[in-house]
């Protein structure tokens, strides 16, 4: 009986509309993390050659982690005792969040669990995007000084 309502409880805990997108399901790699200026400038985001992993499952879960190639290293390797000027640079060169992930109204929609900037949690975020064959390109809320990211990411075989 227990496991029959803990089974009725985890099919519940993922809303309908995250029930199945196969279409995004799998592995993908960033190809770009850029940003559109207000004057409609692309600038890079993340560096030159930023690392990023976008995972999705059949049932709509995802993570995702953005990373700036070109963060410095720690001087230490302890990292509670990194200096303020490495601890800003690791944290603005990173972004991660997990959750759901569902396609509703023509839109890509995040519903965030946790992220590496703690605003963003509990958050849902509704982004225009594109899927062609194995690229995804999704354009994130614009921020307080109005430019819009660029997230593009290319399907791993």
């Amino acid at each position: 009986m227990h496991k029959q309502i803990a089974g009725m409880v985890l099919a519940s805990a993922v809303p309908a509309a995250h029930a199945a997108v196969p279409e995004l399901a799998g592995t993908w790699t960033l190809v770009a993390a850029d940003v559109q200026r207000p004057d409609g400038s692309i600038e890079r985001d993340y560096g030159a050659a930023p690392k990023g992993r976008l995972f999705i499952d059949a049932q709509g879960r995802y993570a995702l982690q953005i990373f700036k190639a070109e963060r410095p290293r720690f001087a230490t390797a302890d990292k509670a005792a990194g200096t303020v000027d490495e601890l800003r640079a690791a944290v603005l060169g990173s972004s991660t969040h997990y959750g759901t992930i569902a396609l509703e109204d023509g839109q890509l929609v995040f519903r965030i669990e946790a992220a590496s900037f703690p605003n963003w949690e509990g958050t849902v975020q509704r982004r225009t995007f594109e899927l062609h064959g194995d690229e995804l390109r999704y354009r994130v809320p614009a921020r307080p000084d109005g430019g819009i990211p660029i997230s593009v990411w290319r399907r791993m075989p």
